[in-house]
């Protein structure tokens, strides 16, 4: 990898981690630290698994 790959690899995750992080504040009824923590590690496992998704399926 090189620094342009490991720029775009971030921004894939970041902006994984803000959609599924904003969707998960959505759904659920109270904000508190507890939440907050559980969203942020599950939203990070998903978009792990989003960008494993996308090349495994586009190849790069």
């Amino acid at each position: 990898m090189n620094g342009r790959t490991t720029l775009l690899a971030t921004a894939e995750l970041l902006a994984w981690w803000t959609a599924l992080a904003v969707l998960w504040l959505v759904f659920i009824s109270t904000v508190d630290t507890l939440e907050l923590t559980v969203g942020a590690a599950v939203a990070g496992l998903g978009a792990l698994a989003a960008r494993a998704a996308r090349r495994s399926v586009t190849g790069r």
